[in-house]
């Protein structure tokens, strides 16, 4: 486990970790004794929210560190700990200001994440010591997150389709579930033409990857995750910059493969699916090209405005499929339009929803789990900028404007007005290191979207109403 180690029996040597703001600060030094409040004051440690001071004993040994924090339920309170504090075994001392346990634990794993595939680290993350019940708590989630940096930041070479649907068949193994899939032609012969026009063009083959899991008489659950390992952009090229990053495409995979893990592990009462189409969109001689037109499986002709509109393309065919199967809930994750980190950011991702209970209750998880998103309209009086002038509907359109709404108006018509959908539009990457979130691959909204599946989905007394 990344930086967490379970309480051994008997006990172990540890360093104290001491939370303090400017109020409690006075208090803690004057109970470490007059020559470590004197070492304190002489440091200059004034509290502030991430500074760190280290404290030695009368034998110039480490005894305690004191960390400055501005909210006790910050997340990353510790997170700048585990790379930063000398290699070794470390408790939380509640004698500062008290820390939720879960909470500090999983920001100080989120600290201790490096990705280590094909560098080894310079050094060992610096160890929290956690009894059992706090690390049985804390496992999971950050398993979970730590699953997705990993899939998003490994290179193409290592995670193109074949790889990314071998990760599900691992996942469908571990929990019993069962795995199928549609790969090359037999998307064509099984009614999935979009998937595969747009991975036809590279030499790795193109599949929609299909996971079941639960009992029939449970709610149906679909989660859908565009999986588009490396995206050119197709023959409409991204530039050299736009193209640096784009093994994160299949970010959206990545996170619902996570949350299908936590979904099975911690046994919610569901019937889940999890689809994934996974493809590559390259550049050769039979690429799909501006132009053309495509019968999607739901039947509506799309008009190719923009081969670099890819991901809608992929993600209408799966999401047509799970809509057939009449669920409970269809939720997709997506990396999906550069309109969404122009409007909000890269830190917060954009929340679509048909329902309006569905989005309040999303968003409410959010803020509990410190994993917030920010709702956007389907905004219908947008929908004529996808107008075409020879299909139904058109991929992209001509204007620039609300690419964010029209990409999930886009997918919106592939979903029954009767289902209930959310969408999450999330750049799922972290463009500079910063503490419990290093640069590289990111999850974003899988607490949040975990924690509202849970009270979704809970185990409830005859006469309980469920939330929303």
């Amino acid at each position: 486990m990344h930086g967490l180690i379970e309480s051994p029996r008997g006990g172990s040597a540890a360093v104290a970790v001491i939370a303090v703001d400017a109020k409690t600060l006075p208090r803690v030094a004057r109970t470490l004794g007059k020559g470590a409040a004197s070492w304190i004051k002489a440091s200059g440690f004034g509290a502030d929210a991430g500074k760190v001071c280290l404290v030695p004993d009368a034998q110039g040994q480490l005894r305690a560190v004191l960390v400055g924090v501005s909210r006790a339920d910050d997340i990353y309170a510790l997170s700048t700990l585990p790379q930063n504090l000398p290699s070794g075994n470390y408790c939380l001392d509640q004698s500062g200001l008290a820390l939720d346990s879960v909470t500090a634990a999983l920001g100080w794993g989120l600290g201790a994440y490096r990705y280590a595939r094909y560098r080894k680290p310079a050094r060992e993350p610096a160890q929290l010591i956690i009894d059992r019940a706090t690390l049985r708590a804390v496992a999971p989630q950050l398993q979970a997150i730590c699953r997705v940096r990993d899939l998003i930041n490994t290179p193409t070479q290592d995670m193109g389709p074949a790889e990314l649907a071998g990760e599900i068949r691992q996942l469908a193994k571990a929990h019993g579930g069962k795995y199928r899939d549609w790969v090359g032609a037999q998307l064509l012969k099984s009614n999935f033409p979009t998937i595969h026009a747009v991975g036809r063009a590279s030499h790795r083959e193109p599949r929609l990857v299909e996971l079941t899991w639960g009992k029939p008489r449970d709610p149906h659950l679909v989660l859908v995750g565009k999986g588009v390992c490396f995206d050119t952009g197709g023959l409409d090229l991204k530039t050299s910059d736009g193209m640096r990053w784009m093994k994160k495409d299949m970010g959206g995979a990545a996170h619902a493969i996570a949350l299908a893990g936590l979904i099975m592990q911690a046994k919610l009462p569901v019937r889940l699916s999890l689809l994934v189409p996974a493809v590559e969109n390259a550049v050769a001689g039979n690429a799909y090209r501006p132009g053309e037109v495509i019968r999607t499986r739901a039947g509506t002709t799309v008009e190719i405005d923009n081969t670099d509109a890819e991901g809608r393309l992929v993600l209408c065919d799966a999401l047509c499929y799970a809509a057939e199967q009449k669920p409970d809930l269809i939720i997709d994750f997506a990396t999906l339009t550069g309109a969404a980190r122009v409007a909000l950011g890269p830190e917060l991702p954009a929340l679509f929803a048909n329902r309006d209970d569905l989005a309040e209750s999303v968003l409410r998880n959010g803020q509990a789990e410190q994993d917030c998103l920010w709702r956007m309209p389907l905004w219908q009086s947008y929908a004529c900028m996808l107008d075409s002038r020879i299909a139904d509907i058109g991929n992209a359109g001509s204007s620039r404007l609300a690419g964010a709404i029209t990409a999930a108006l886009y997918l919106q018509r592939f979903v029954p007005e009767s289902l209930p959908w959310v969408h999450l539009d999330m750049y799922a990457w972290n463009d500079a290191d910063r503490p419990g979130r290093p640069h590289g691959g990111e999850a974003q909204g899988l607490r949040a979207f975990f924690a509202w599946l849970s009270e979704r989905y809970a185990p409830r007394q005859e006469g309980t109403v469920r939330n929303s």
